[in-house]
């Protein structure tokens, strides 16, 4: 990084020094003000709850403009990558730095697929759990448990573990996910089968029975492979940050993506589909679409504590980009499985147009974001909204390895240590319990 030539100055108004502050100014997006020597220099941090105005690293992975609604992947937008490449070329992007060629793409895909098998004792891990468990707590543990079956690329200092780590989680992942449906409704687990591409292969993992053959459907396989695209990575989020800040400490690569899955369990997060799904369940129990008028005055109530989930997003301040696509490949999947007359789609359906033309939504930028598209189509498929959050983590696993991989390589890497605002109690001393 090279600092501008402009500096930010901080000044105190109880005639303690002023500070120059240096500023960098990146490829694209906001300059960011050096504060690194705040504390060494003037013994104070600086208050940012939440994070929303530190930049934690410098990255040269994704970038986001909530503004214009703008999504890049190495600076290729993500309408661009959705359209003309598949999964595993993006996952090379991120990992690598650039779209590969024939040949690269082609080794890529033959390392990754013949890495898609599990420890055999990953079926005995299983059975710990019960069959009703949500699959992200099974995920938790499974992905966790990768470091006792795989502790031959688990030295993050490493670069060759690294790199084995990164291919065997983007090739298992899809693997464990279908374990943990498999196990949750009593089949029998389908073996990967390396001839089919990396969505096609999961498809058959999930939906394939011993019984007869299964055939994947090319719209279908087409749509899944979007859906782990579009969800590759998506910058400094919430599970990110926590990958990075758990990998800091030097953990194992598996111990990092396990506490990615887990932040990622949230509602507030990973689990928007799958709380924008029961939304629409709950509309579909008080009556349906007869009901969504009277769902829509509720929304606009700030009293009534109703939320229209599926709609907005906190970085994007226009239409995500991402939505567009999905909302293509919804109704490209509804007309191939002839479900445009469901009652539960026919209920999204009807809500999607009222938030595009209410002046209360379009006035307050609530389009349908890719939760709202991806939810549906994910039920379209067959799987059950529990599953959803767990497909995510499937999907954003290359681009928390890509983000691992980033901030150990970066020479100013650092064990993460964030500071507080302590408003406790000050020093006190300890009373004889006969007088508290």
């Amino acid at each position: 990084m090279t600092p501008s030539d402009v500096k930010a100055t901080l000044s105190f108004s109880d005639g303690s020094p002023q500070m120059d502050l240096p500023i960098y100014k990146g490829t694209v997006g906001p300059d960011v003000i050096d504060i690194r020597k705040l504390y060494a220099q003037t013994g104070k941090f600086t208050y940012d709850p939440g994070f929303l105005s530190t930049a934690s690293c410098n990255s040269t992975i994704t970038y986001i403009d909530g503004d214009k609604g703008e999504l890049l992947y190495r600076g290729y937008p993500i309408e661009q990558l959705a359209v003309n490449c598949d999964y595993l070329e993006t996952c090379y992007l991120l990992l690598y730095g650039e779209l590969p060629n024939p040949a690269q793409k082609a080794d890529f895909e033959n390392r990754v697929m013949h890495h898609t098998m599990v420890n055999e004792q990953m079926q005995f891990f299983l059975r710990g759990f019960r069959r009703d468990a949500h699959p992200m707590a099974v995920m938790t543990g499974l992905v966790g448990a990768m470091s006792a079956f795989y502790h031959d690329s688990t030295d993050i200092n490493n670069p060759e573990h690294r790199e084995i780590a990164a291919i065997r989680l983007i090739a298992k992942m899809p693997t464990l996910v279908a374990m943990a449906y498999k196990y949750t409704i009593g089949q029998p687990y389908i073996y990967p089968k390396n001839d089919l591409s990396y969505a096609g292969n999961f498809m058959r993992m999930m939906f394939a029975t011993p019984c007869e053959e299964y055939k994947p459907n090319d719209v279908l396989v087409r749509a899944m492979d979007r859906i782990f695209t579009l969800h590759a990575d998506h910058e400094q989020n919430a599970s990110t940050s926590t990958v990075r800040l758990c990998g800091s400490s030097g953990t194992n690569p598996f111990a990092a993506i396990a506490a990615g899955v887990a932040c990622l369990w949230g509602p507030a997060h990973g689990g928007a589909n799958e709380a924008c799904l029961n939304m629409l369940g709950d509309i579909q129990k008080q009556g349906g679409v007869a009901k969504i008028g009277e769902f829509i005055k509720q929304v606009k109530d700030k009293n009534s504590g109703v939320k229209l989930m599926g709609f907005g997003h906190r970085v994007y301040k226009n239409y995500d980009p991402r939505a567009k696509l999905m909302r293509e490949t919804c109704y490209e999947v509804l007309g191939e499985l002839g479900l445009q007359d469901d009652p539960l789609f026919e209920l999204a359906m009807k809500l999607e147009k009222i938030a595009l033309e209410d002046e209360y939504f379009v006035a307050r930028k609530l389009y349908p974001n890719v939760d709202f598209y991806s939810g549906i189509v994910q039920r379209a498929i067959g799987i059950p909204v529990p599953l959803f959050t767990a497909i995510f983590a499937l999907a954003r696993t290359v681009g928390w390895i890509a983000q691992l991989n980033e901030m150990i390589g970066d020479p100013e890497y650092k064990i993460g240590r964030p500071r507080q605002l302590f408003v406790g109690a000050s020093s006190r001393n300890v009373k004889p319990i006969g007088e508290r």
